[in-house]
């Protein structure tokens, strides 16, 4: 092929392309403009003001919530950081019977929802459940009285619960970085007669210290999206407020207010985390970098690793899960499947799997538009706008849905009248749409953020590649990018689709009348008292939410490779 069969000179770009970049970037603003009009709605619902309503829940709602949501947020940290960080050093830096198994077994409570394992154990520790019955028949006691134990509803329960099934957070990526760490460090200054609690304390920790506030801040983020636990559990949170005045109350715009104030403590907890990564920088490990050598534990060092792995493994994951097999069995032996459960279950993964192909589409047009134009801030930025979805709450944003999903359908049920007399009803606010739009805000950020470290590794070479040979915009993204960005994609619609079917708080709030999803049914079966009838939801829940854990604790495992040039091992990604 001669030069001149090139449409094109290299380095220069065709109208089409820039006009088809142009689209591309404006179909990103949109996407950014979806995610923050649930933001800007709350703010024009809150100034309608709710009357004498308002200061009932300044003097009597609002203390109370922000109190005990503090205290919940500081317990569930402190718990997830000294939990998570543990394990992950012990699984990284020590060898100990069991450690193999302990590497992907610690990210089993993240397939749990929180809601679930409140559900399961305020039935599990009930004075007639079976941990009390069988500590009473192990002591000889046959008066329920005579053994009285911690009561889980309460806020000390709440946050070693919510703890139990959040510290993967954290461990996971604590471990990553252990386990990239470079050895020289540590090495020398136990050479220089550090003791291994020094090291760990002076060395590793402050060089994990931006991995781990990154595990903290997804953990309380997590904890503020949280309703069913803290009500199943009796704890007033912020997050329950809404619901409860929206629901109880009637009042929107009360809901609205209660929930900006929620906004500003989720923006608190984001400013805090870029604020305790000020001024850090940390250099990584080059290419030779390598692991520290695992210290062998033995007698009652490594029992006591041991336990230390096995006990939040234990709560967060056996306990509950063991007893909804068993209550889920019981169920189904006396009187076979629920009725209703398939039709739940195929209402959760149609909303799911609808929502899971809207939301990967829109992140790969926000990704890729950033990648089209590098040079143009507004691409980036608006790639980062469409991610605030995940920091704002379940409840925080189905109130900041209601009115404007009101507002078209209104709008849309007039305009018909006129034109044909037809009146289409509540097309979105009343239908599953409503909870595909609010699915897709909350969680575009998965999308979006994996499609950009997946466009990462493409190198721009291969663009300009295609450009040279006057392919379009177009042309390029189905011939080059798709096919390298299909396991990103695959990775991101794996995980939207399973957080899907186990969001509760938007569902609740944003479902049409008689439609339940297995989420609410758990909810609701747990809400009447009867939690045997949705042991078998709640069972299908987990099992699905077993897969992309699975599939994380694969990946998150990385090659350790020997390199005969220094005689010793080291990490590859």
């Amino acid at each position: 092929m001669t030069a001149t069969t090139l449409p094109h000179r290299r380095g220069r770009v065709s109208r089409p392309r820039l006009a088809a970049e142009s689209v591309l970037l404006a179909a990103a603003g949109l996407i950014a403009a979806l995610a923050l009009a649930p933001i800007a709605a709350l703010a024009v619902i809150a100034a309608h003001g709710t009357g004498n309503l308002w200061g009932h829940l300044a003097q009597y709602v609002l203390p109370d919530a922000l109190v005990t949501t503090a205290l919940l947020l500081a317990g569930v940290g402190t718990l997830v950081t000294v939990v998570g960080v543990g394990t992950a050093w012990l699984v990284a830096t020590c060898r100990f019977p069991g450690r193999a198994t302990f590497e992907w077994a610690l990210l089993l409570p993240l397939a749990v929802p929180t809601y679930i394992v409140a559900y399961a154990y305020v039935d599990v520790v009930h004075p007639l459940g079976p941990i009390p019955t069988a500590i009473r028949a192990l002591l000889g006691l046959t008066n329920p009285r005579d053994l009285p134990l911690p009561n889980v509803r309460s806020l000390a329960g709440c946050i070693i619960l919510l703890g139990a099934v959040l510290y993967p957070y954290v461990y996971l990526t604590a471990r990553a970085t252990f386990l990239v760490q470079t050895a020289n460090a540590v090495e020398v200054a136990r050479t220089l007669g550090t003791g291994p609690a020094a090291a760990f304390f002076r060395i590793a920790l402050p060089l994990a210290r931006p991995a781990i506030v990154v595990g903290v801040s997804l953990a309380l983020m997590e904890t503020l999206n949280d309703i069913g636990a803290s009500e199943f559990l009796g704890v007033g949170t912020l997050t329950v407020a809404i619901y409860s005045t929206w629901v109880n109350q009637s009042s929107l715009a009360g809901a609205a207010q209660i929930a900006l104030v929620m906004l500003l403590v989720v923006f608190g907890l984001v400013l805090a985390e870029r604020w305790a990564r000020r001024r850090q920088r940390f250099a990584a490990a080059g290419s030779r970098g390598r692991p520290l050598a695992p210290l062998p534990l033995s007698g009652s060092k490594a029992a006591a690793a041991f336990l230390a792995c096995l006990t939040p493994i234990t709560i967060g994951f056996l306990i509950p899960a063991g007893h909804l097999v068993s209550e889920a069995w019981a169920r189904i032996r006396f009187a076979g499947l629920p009725t209703e459960i398939a039709v739940e279950a195929l209402n959760s993964a149609l909303l799911a799997g609808t929502a899971t192909i809207v939301v990967v589409t829109l992140g790969l047009i926000a990704a890729l538009a950033a990648r089209a134009q590098p040079r143009h801030p507004a691409g980036p930025l608006f790639l980062r706008l469409a991610s605030v979805g995940y920091a704002i709450p379940g409840t925080v944003l189905a109130v900041g849905l209601l009115t404007p999903l009101a507002l078209f359908d209104n709008a849309l049920n007039d305009l018909m009248l006129r034109l044909t007399g037809f009146s289409t009803g509540l097309l979105l606010s009343g239908s599953g749409v409503a909870l595909i739009i609010a699915y897709t805000i909350r969680f575009l950020a998965i999308s979006a953020g994996s499609v950009e470290a997946g466009a990462t590794k493409i190198s721009p070479h291969l663009d300009m590649a295609a450009r040279s040979l006057g392919r379009s915009l177009g042309e390029t993204i189905r011939a080059v990018h798709l096919p390298l960005l299909r396991p990103a994609l695959g990775a991101a619609g794996l995980l939207v689709f399973v957080d899907c079917m186990k969001e509760l708080p938007a569902t609740l709030m944003l479902r049409p009348i008689n439609f339940e999803t297995l989420a609410t049914h758990v909810y609701g079966e747990a809400a009447r008292g009867t939690y045997e009838s949705g042991a078998v939801a709640a069972l299908l829940i987990v099992l699905v939410g077993l897969v992309p854990v699975i599939v994380l604790a694969r990946m998150s495992r990385p090659a350790v490779t020997f390199d005969s040039r220094d005689g010793g091992s080291r990490v590859t990604s």
